[in-house]
């Protein structure tokens, strides 16, 4: 049973095809619009699955042609991979990781409730990276189960409400609205990256008006820009990697053939995902403000960075692009420190490098989205290099990956500290009483205007 509720927690399309009924069924809509709006809500999450798919599919053998041509070696950051390994490895990581999933969402629900931070964190994968990396801490600890759980749940709630409100001052910038929230475990990551793209960036100058000459009107179409940009990266890519590099990719096809097709595939999956970005936030926001209202009033769904591509999608380019060059810049500074050296994840660069560029715009224009996203490449590489050494993988048999997502490593890492300090229950106060003191000075700060309308 267990087993099952943890497995519907994770999977996008159900969890949140049930929030949409729950919503609907309270706010006593007809039959018929319960239907249509459950439905199209399960469709939209599957859509934009089907294109997040076709992306990772055309990503994948861009990332060994990326380190084939630019003789890169190292680690590889894939988050999901390594919680994997650790499950399938330690049968009582596997069950802390299940009962922390379930008691940690419980938490999240009665601290949006009694707290002011009115956010229900809704993205599966990364409550269950958040989960799997607190089991696995606690294990590596030699805490036990019962403690392990009942620790873990507690800070698995709260940093599903505090990470979303982080967020949400630019969120709120992004959408012109105060609808929905960020949840992601690169929320600090992201906003920092931002933050400083604001200092060094012009505001005036957004993204997504950049004056074009009257010959290029056709790069302020989505579809054509992202197309073209992504056949310069793949096709110089492929020339430095190589026909013997790429052909074991094609199977058999040109070289240059396939970095074509791939290119242009990864430019559908960006449509793909688009389109279901829209159905599913034409239902699932009508259909939380019964769930608002009626459970945790006030409460925004916190949701997957996909949802704000539409936004932004110059921004998410350049974020992508500068991501990628920070990520480089960051492996050559994490040979410095004498541990792994994590290699560029093009995935990670595209889809919260590019969210990172989303951020850095709405606060420092282009130039903002461009800084942003090539500081938040160095954060996706040099902490995962610092942070490395403190929970050892190879103990668990994972040997060749690393953890990327930048809010699991502080709080491992804040873990690791109170317990190399023997003071583990004062760290576990001390969060306690910083989530209250958060939460009162939260509850005073005026919510700041909202000036832009919203632009999907």
């Amino acid at each position: 049973m267990l087993k099952a509720i943890a497995e519907i927690l994770t999977v996008p399309a159900i969890t949140l095809g049930l929030v949409a009924l729950l919503g609907l069924l309270l706010q006593r809509k007809e039959f018929t619009e319960v239907i249509k709006g459950t439905t199209k809500t399960i469709l939209g999450i599957l859509i934009l699955g089907a294109g997040s798919s076709l992306i990772v599919t055309n990503l994948v053998p861009f990332a060994t042609m990326f380190e084939e041509a630019f003789n890169l070696t190292g680690v590889v950051p894939v988050d999901e991979a390594v919680i994997a390994a650790l499950v399938d490895s330690v049968a009582a990581i596997g069950r802390m990781t299940s009962f922390i999933l379930l008691f940690g969402f419980i938490t999240n629900l009665l601290l949006a409730r009694l707290s002011p931070f009115k956010y229900i964190f809704l993205t599966g994968h990364m409550m269950w990276i958040l989960a799997g990396s607190l089991a696995w801490a606690f294990h590596d600890l030699g805490v036990s189960e019962t403690n392990g759980i009942i620790f873990g749940s507690i800070i698995h709630g709260m940093v599903l409400v505090l990470l979303p409100a982080i967020a949400q001052p630019v969120v709120r910038k992004i959408t012109g609205n105060d609808k929905v929230a960020y949840g992601h475990l690169t929320t600090t990551g992201v906003v920092l990256s931002a933050w400083i793209g604001k200092l060094l960036g012009d505001k005036k100058k957004n993204s997504e008006e950049m004056k074009m000459p009257e010959k290029l009107n056709f790069f302020k179409d989505t579809a054509v820009s992202i197309s073209l940009i992504m056949f310069l990266i793949y096709i110089i890519t492929a020339l430095f990697a190589g026909p013997e590099v790429v052909e074991p990719f094609s199977d058999g096809q040109n070289y240059l053939v396939f970095s074509t097709l791939n290119s242009l595939g990864f430019a559908a999956g960006v449509l793909v995902l688009l389109q279901g970005v829209r159905m599913f936030l034409g239902e699932i926001v009508p259909a939380f403000r019964g769930i608002a209202l009626k459970v945790v009033p006030g409460a925004k769904p916190a949701l997957d960075v996909p949802i704000f591509f539409p936004y932004a999608p110059n921004a998410l380019m350049l974020g992508f692009i500068f991501s990628i060059i920070g990520m480089v810049v960051g492996m050559l500074l994490s040979t410095l420190f004498g541990t792994i050296v994590p290699l560029p994840s093009i995935i990670g660069g595209f889809f919260t490098g590019g969210m990172a560029g989303i951020f850095g715009n709405a606060l420092g224009g282009r130039r903002g989205a461009m800084i942003s996203g090539a500081v938040y490449g160095i954060i996706l590489t040099v902490p995962v290099a610092l942070f490395y050494p403190l929970f050892g993988l190879q103990v668990y048999g994972v040997e060749g990956l690393a953890l990327l997502v930048p809010d699991v490593i502080i709080v491992m890492g804040l873990m690791k500290l109170f317990f190399v300090l023997n003071i583990p229950l004062v760290g576990f106060g001390l969060a306690v009483l910083a989530f209250i003191i958060c939460s009162v000075l939260y509850k005073k700060k005026a919510v700041e205007p909202i000036n832009k309308t919203e632009s999907m």
